[in-house]
């Protein structure tokens, strides 16, 4: 748990040096980005179940590649069949290794390259937005590989919002869709007029959101586009567990319209600001939404950039540090805490290794529930 705390007092150090230096200064966000990318990526399969699960699939993949079998006769072409964007990924890299653990580090390459690229345009201190980062997402980028490249992906398509152009937006949308069908949220972000609204409308909307969350309405309404998303079992998934109340869903989402509205007067209202803000706002809306749901929360990660870019905004406008930018830091530690504290708990994110060495990381029920290529315990680079 240290090592990972460590990360997070190194940004934050980073930020206090560079706050009333240059905190545009694209060395800044290369090294963080670079750093966590690799963190990521060369980790020996922490996260859990779906890490393993992505690695498995992949080496069937490989070994099918490497038998000759027509690519789009794959198994991950089978298994994805509305998200073959995805399967190609796989059959593209199964060409080069056959190895799992290449797979994963290429594509937490990916994922941060692309990550590195939105936070350039979008980001008005790079080592604050960081730090946001650290606390709203890092995480998920351990074990959601195929959704994250779906939202990162879908982010490049933001300036095209900005810009009307239609056609540019709906396809990169088409893509992000085929690595995950979930991507589908994002492409109404481009009939929202680019205007801020008053406060007031936003707080009625935001009620009305709530309220269909608590009865439980989002997630019947959600069900009806079962088709379009991937059958039945994914609506299920996003729609899990609606009997509880997500409190965590709930305070975030309250926190950061409570902080948003605080500073609305101080939010620019140059048109890709006005988006970053509707997309900051709708993200807490999706929260609110779902908030009797397990999973729904993930559709928000598609709109999680508007409030990282809003909120660095608000806490970083002017080159001093403001109370209320340390609070916001406070609170986003203690996010970065929580996930670190409960899946630490679970064993899948520390004791933390990297594949050079042999061995297993985690906990030993991680390895023993999950691991389905025990060859790979003694040489990870036995293929």
């Amino acid at each position: 748990m240290i090592l990972y705390i460590s990360i997070f007092v190194l940004i934050t150090i980073i930020y206090f040096y560079s706050y009333q230096k240059n905190p545009k200064d694209i060395r800044i966000l290369l090294f963080c980005m670079s750093f966590l990318g690799l963190f990521v990526g060369l980790s020996d399969m922490l996260g859990g179940y779906d890490r393993y699960i992505y690695a498995e699939l992949f080496d069937i993949t490989a070994d099918e590649i490497k038998d000759g079998k027509n690519p789009l006769k794959t198994m991950v072409i089978d298994y994805y069949t509305s998200e073959w964007g995805y399967g190609l990924f796989n059959i593209i890299i199964s060409l080069f290794t056959r190895n799992r653990y290449i797979f994963i580090f290429i594509a937490t390459l990916v994922i941060y390259v692309l990550l590195l690229v939105s936070f350039k345009k979008y980001m008005e201190n790079y080592a604050y937005a960081v730090l946001l980062f650290l606390g709203l997402w890092f995480f998920f980028t351990f074990t959601y590989l195929r959704q994250v490249m779906g939202v990162t992906i879908a982010w490049l398509s933001i300036q095209y919002v900005v810009d009307r152009k239609r056609w540019q937006f709906f396809g990169v949308i088409l893509i992000a869709f085929l690595f995950h069908n979930s991507a589908l949220i994002f492409a109404p972000l481009y009939f929202v007029p680019i205007k801020k609204y008053e406060m007031r409308q936003v707080a009625i909307v935001m009620t009305v959101c709530l309220l269909m969350g608590m009865f439980n309405i989002s997630s019947a309404l959600f069900g009806g586009y079962s088709d379009i998303m991937g059958g039945e079992e994914r609506v299920d998934a996003y729609a899990a567990d609606a009997s509880g109340f997500r409190i965590a869903y709930f305070i975030e989402a309250a926190f950061f319209l409570a902080y948003i509205f605080y500073n609305y007067r101080k939010i620019p209202e140059k048109p890709l600001n006005v988006v970053l803000l509707n997309m900051g706002l709708i993200f807490c809306a999706i929260l609110l939404l779902f908030v009797r749901s397990e999973n729904g929360g993930r559709l928000a990660w598609y709109y999680m950039i508007g409030i990282i870019a809003t909120v660095t905004t608000l806490s970083t406008n002017i080159r001093k540090i403001t109370y209320s930018g340390l609070l916001m830091l406070l609170v986003v530690f203690f996010l970065y805490y929580r996930v670190l504290n409960a899946w630490g708990d679970t064993g899948i994110l520390y004791p933390y290794k990297t594949f050079f060495t042999t061995g297993i990381a985690g906990d030993e029920w991680v390895y023993n529930d999950y691991e389905y290529d025990h060859n790979y315990r003694g040489n990870k680079f036995y293929r």
